[in-house]
């Protein structure tokens, strides 16, 4: 899964949000190292409803435009979970190998003074 894809589930994980709230928030979630353009967020969006991964939640119009607000479906908060898990397996592992890299004695080459 990209990134910004898995951001903006995050995003929508505890709440439904509107285009601009998501964007603020995976720019949170993301430590300001992501931030969504208006084209790439609702293309993502477009492409997150057809695989049903999020629905609209709901519909207003605001100032003569109509705002959305998206939500998770069941099948994107599974999703979402199982990305979760992935990820804190893979980062587990390289934890384990950083730590048992640090462990190992330092082989040093012939004739090299420490």
């Amino acid at each position: 899964m990209q990134e910004p894809t898995l951001l903006l589930l995050t995003a929508l994980a505890d709440r439904p949000r509107h285009g601009y709230a998501i964007v603020q928030e995976v720019l949170a979630i993301s430590g300001g190292r992501v931030r969504l353009r208006t084209g790439t967020l609702y293309g993502a969006l477009d492409r997150l409803l057809k695989e049903e991964l999020i629905e609209i939640y709901s519909e207003e119009a605001v100032d003569g435009r109509l705002r959305r607000s998206y939500a998770l479906t069941a099948c994107g908060r599974t999703t979402l979970t199982a990305e979760a898990e992935r990820l804190r397996a893979t980062a587990a592992e390289a934890q384990r190998r950083l730590g048992l890299a640090l462990r190992l004695p330092r082989i040093t080459p012939k004739g090299a003074t420490t």
